[in-house]
Order: C-alpha cells, then structure tokens, then sequence
C-alpha cells in the first residue's frame, strides 16, 4: 500500500516539524554557547592576566598562561556546542581515534613547537623586553605565547618565530647582563704616530662619563693589512648605554683624528 501524503520517511507532517524545530533550537543554543563561550573565554583570559600582573609574575609567563588558557577554554566551548547539537561525545571521540595518526603526524610540529614553548619558560633563555638575535632575526621580546614568540625589530616589523626551533637554535641575548663591552675598529693609514692616536683616543674613551672605568680601556694594533693599520679599541658600558656611547664615540674619534690630521686610508680600487 502506498502511504498516505502525510506519512514521509515514517513519520508524519506533524512529527517532521517537531523534529525540525528541536534541531533548529539545537543549532541556535549551539551558536549561542560558542559566543557567549567565546566571550566568557576571553572575560576570564583578561582577568587571569590582570591578576597575574599584579602579583608581578613573569611576562613571558603571563603570556604562555594566558594564550594556553585561552586555547583550553575554546576548545571545552566547542566540544559543549557539539554536545548541544546531539552528537555523542563517544561517538565524537572515536572519530578523533581513527584520525589519531593522521592528526598527530600533521600537528608534531605544532607539538614540538608548544614543548619548545615550555622549555623556554623553564630556562628562561631570554625575557619579555630582552633584546635577542634568533635564527638571524633580532628584536625585542615582546610575547612568548604557547606555541611562537614574538619580536619586535627596530623599525617596528612583527617577527613571529616557532617556539620549537627557538628552543633548540643559537640565541643571542643582548640585554641579559647589566654591562657590556664595546669593541671599535679603527683602520688609518700606515706612517701615522701609533702612540699619539693611543693618547688620543685613551683621553676620548676617559672622557666619556658612561664608560666604566673600573673595567678597563683597551687600545692596541690588532693586524696589519695591506694598505691600513688596524686598531682595536674596547672599553666597557652598562647595557642600556651600548648603542648612545658607541656612536658617540664613533663620532668623536673622527672629528678629533680629523682635527690633528691623523688619516684614514684611501679606498683601493
């Protein structure tokens, strides 16, 4: 017998509706649970990072806890919606296990790159503010979140670098210790009074109020090249002071050689 007009795939018109109204219920409190659960998520995110400001933790801490944080209660608000929708969580699971290869092949970067994330936190290579060189790329620190650090350069450019390879490459801290030594080159021609260019730079590095004195100044004659003698000069700054006193100096030493007639080399084609 064929079945009545408003008997369709076992059910009739009036089932059908109540079935379509309790899935679009379902859908509209799953969209609701992802942005009041996406709100709420960045709510306590905020909160969590006030506070761990003002017990004056680590910034890199803050920040590694907070995008963590974060990407958790995300993922707890997903898998709520999901569950809103009908769908079984063990059912949800089981899919995930079937994919667990696949998954884990295509997110090991992504896993090493949050151990990465965590071995910084632990030894502490470098900090929020440190100025550092990272697989030739330099900065300040500005964020070290779960799975990359943030740079800042010097002309304001946003470097983003995998934490794994961080972890585990050369780095280069340039603010870590409080002084820091200077070295300048300077190259003159041959037939130049080498002790009163050594008198001369002595009194400019002495001269320099930011130079610390009790580390000691060094001026000496490092090599002999073809057509200049090469002089090695060192003395040693506080951190802060590095960039301000070596062009300072830099200046100085040109206009005070310039002023006694101690030259350069010529350029050689």
């Amino acid at each position: 017998m064929m079945k009545g007009v408003d008997d369709v795939l076992g059910m009739n018109y009036g089932e059908i509706n109540e079935f379509l109204l309790r899935i679009g219920i379902n859908i509209l409190l799953a969209i609701l649970i992802v942005i009041v659960g996406f709100w709420l998520s960045k709510f306590i995110t905020k909160g969590i990072q006030r506070v761990l400001r003002k017990s004056n933790t680590d910034e890199g801490l803050i920040t590694f806890s907070t995008s963590f944080i974060s990407l958790v209660l995300r993922i707890l608000v997903i898998i709520t919606a999901i569950t809103q929708l009908g769908i079984e969580m063990t059912s949800f699971v089981a899919i995930l296990g079937a994919a667990g290869l696949a998954v884990g092949m295509a997110f090991s970067g992504t896993l090493s790159n949050f151990a990465g994330g965590i071995m910084i936190l632990v030894l502490k290579p470098f900090k929020i503010g440190d100025t550092v060189l990272i697989q030739t790329q330099k900065g300040v620190v500005k964020e070290i979140q779960i799975f990359n650090t943030y740079l800042y350069s010097a002309d304001n450019k946003v470097i983003v670098l995998p934490n794994g390879p961080v972890a585990n490459g050369t780095i280069i801290n340039y603010t870590r210790e409080k002084k820091r030594r200077i070295d300048w080159i300077i190259h003159v021609a041959y037939g130049q009074d080498f002790q009163q260019i050594k008198t001369l730079v002595d009194q400019i590095l002495s001269s320099e109020e930011r130079m610390l004195k009790d580390k000691g100044l060094f001026v000496g004659i490092s090599s002999l090249s073809a057509n200049s003698m090469e002089i090695l000069v060192w003395g040693w700054v506080k951190t802060s002071d590095v960039t301000a006193v070596q062009h300072e100096i830099n200046r100085r030493i040109y206009e005070e050689f310039g002023r006694i007639g101690i030259q350069f080399p010529s350029p050689q084609s």
